[in-house]
């Protein structure tokens, strides 16, 4: 599905991740796996260090922490706030919504809509979209986009192949109209019928967690896992992104009337970097312009990795100028989504630590 869009914008991106960090160095020891084989494995990746929550710290934990903290500085007033839009894999409940308990604890206005979506990897391309489409309507004015998971607390640490990617964060990013009028183009993909690439079998109401769905076992390749942990096909992943991304990045830049060379940055969900590299030298864009840090600075995190990328690599350019990006999310769903628009100048654009 292809979305247009006319005088909306970015005015601002918050990440915040939690203070607790991890090394690879050290969490390697608890595969059952060869040091070298271990260190290479990371090289290739890009793992080194990531965040993690401690205890139950939820979504709402950190989205709330953000928005206090852009409420104290002036940076964002509550009243302003016309729609509330959590879009994560990760809720505190399964009732109420997340976005209810933000609106309580935050004593938002009643008349604000609060929605939560359930939605991955490509979790900030949709919000934007579904952003975008509340910002059409007269009456909304300001909508706030959290993208958030804590997907940490559903990763085996004996698993090699997932749980040295895994980051928690939530990012915060407001949306508004904007009188220069430029347009936005966006294209949003799904195949259900590869849903079980990314799954987590059990915990919901097809698989409740239990005794047995707790016991931790070999996957047959010497890593361990439960039932109620994220098991990932990376294989299946990995070709998903390489046949199914570049595509959809043409049609979008095609509709847009650009061509590679007219985008500034390419910011990509962050999977890891080896991904991202072929990714790259697929659609034949130097590496330079597709940011894919995030991974060995903070994790995987998710919907979140987008924001992530440009508040830990273009703040001052985001917040003194002006660049063209091409976004692109892709991953559980499976669903792929990419988007062209103009981001900056910002009001925000930072990270801060949970503590």
């Amino acid at each position: 599905m292809k979305f247009t869009f006319r005088g909306k914008k970015i005015s601002g991106v918050l990440t915040v991740v939690p203070a607790n960090e991890k090394l690879f160095i050290e969490e390697m020891r608890n595969f059952n796996f060869p040091e070298g084989r271990s260190l290479k494995l990371a090289e290739v990746m890009g793992y080194k260090k990531r965040r993690q929550v401690t205890g139950n710290v939820c979504v709402s934990d950190l989205a709330v922490f953000g928005l206090k903290s852009l409420f104290d500085r002036g940076l964002l007033k509550p009243e302003e706030i016309d729609a509330l839009l959590v879009f994560s894999i990760c809720p505190d409940h399964f009732v109420p919504s997340t976005s209810n308990i933000i609106q309580g604890k935050l004593g938002l206005r009643h008349d604000a809509v609060c929605l939560d979506i359930n939605q991955a990897c490509a979790g900030f391309v949709i919000g934007l979209i579904q952003a975008f489409m509340l910002l059409d309507q007269p009456a909304f004015r300001k909508v706030v986009l959290v993208n958030g998971d804590v997907l940490s607390r559903r990763a085996s640490p004996k698993d090699r192949n997932i749980f040295p990617l895994i980051g928690d964060a939530a990012t915060i990013t407001v949306l508004e109209r904007d009188p220069a009028d430029e347009t936005i183009h966006a294209e949003v993909r799904m195949d259900g019928s590869r849903s079980d690439a990314l799954l987590v079998p059990a915990g919901g109401f097809r698989q409740p967690s239990c005794a047995e769905t707790a016991i931790m076992k070999d996957a047959g390749d010497n890593n361990f896992r439960a039932d109620d942990h994220l098991r990932m096909d990376g294989t299946a992943i990995f070709n998903f992104v390489q046949l199914e991304v570049p595509p959809l990045i043409d049609s979008v830049l095609g509709a847009a009337g650009l061509t590679t060379d007219q985008i500034d940055y390419f910011l990509f969900h962050q999977p890891n970097r080896f991904m991202l590299q072929k990714l790259a030298d697929k659609l034949k864009i130097p590496h330079a312009r597709v940011p894919m840090n995030v991974v060995e600075n903070f994790g995987n995190s998710g919907g979140a990795s987008i924001p992530t990328a440009i508040s830990f690599n273009l703040a001052d350019q985001a917040k003194n100028g002006r660049f063209r990006a091409c976004l692109a999310g892709f991953g559980g769903g499976l669903a792929w989504a990419a988007m062209q628009l103009g981001i900056g100048p910002l009001e925000f654009c930072e990270i801060i630590d949970f503590p």
